[in-house]
């Protein structure tokens, strides 16, 4: 089974914003990761996964790591982007 996440309408906006945990489960089960996976092959715990997909945490960082275990670029997450761009 082949999953393309190119198809998948992760970017929900609520006045011209990215809810990013959303994009981030989203991404998550269109790979066919449950949380554990995820924590696992991005080195973060469950409870980080979690947080991030609640929006209650936005690291830049960790994010990261989640679109290369994902194997999404980060501009898939665009807060993270502009985040990255701010010096």
């Amino acid at each position: 089974m082949t999953n393309l996440i190119h198809d998948i309408d992760a970017f929900d906006t609520c006045r011209g914003h990215v809810d990013i945990g959303h994009a981030v489960r989203r991404f998550r089960e269109a790979v066919g990761y449950s949380i554990e996976d995820l924590a696992l092959t991005c080195g973060l715990t469950g409870a980080e996964i979690t947080r991030i997909e609640q929006g209650a945490d936005v690291d830049p960082g960790r994010l990261k790591r989640i679109a290369a275990a994902l194997r999404v670029p980060t501009s898939m997450f665009p807060e993270l982007a502009e985040k990255a761009r701010t010096p």
